[in-house]
């Protein structure tokens, strides 16, 4: 019988394998900002899991928070950026915006 220690790696792998999938195949910026953030959130997946199934300390639970802290932060500032690339581009595309006008 698989235990909930494999389980829960498991999803991590899955959330991980698909954040990954998103960034390098989706060319809408916001696309690949939801790509980053599963991958965020399958690494704090481990670090609980992990910090569970050791001695019982709080330090995964501890790197879990910072890592939604950053993710948090990371999202406000990425679509700040995508906001600027829309309104001087017109367009949401990765591939479109190649060089950057002063």
């Amino acid at each position: 019988m698989i235990d909930q220690f494999h389980v829960l790696l498991g999803v991590s792998a899955i959330l991980f394998i698909l954040g990954l999938l998103a960034v390098m195949t989706r060319r809408n910026a916001v696309s690949v900002l939801m790509g980053v953030e599963l991958i965020l959130n399958s690494a704090a997946l481990n670090f609980v899991t992990f910090s569970r199934h050791t001695a019982g300390n709080l330090l995964g639970q501890g790197a879990a928070v910072f890592i939604i802290i950053l993710a948090a932060a990371e999202a406000a500032v990425a679509l700040a950026i995508f906001l600027n690339i829309f309104r001087t581009f017109s367009s949401a595309n990765v591939d479109q915006v190649d060089q950057l006008r002063g």
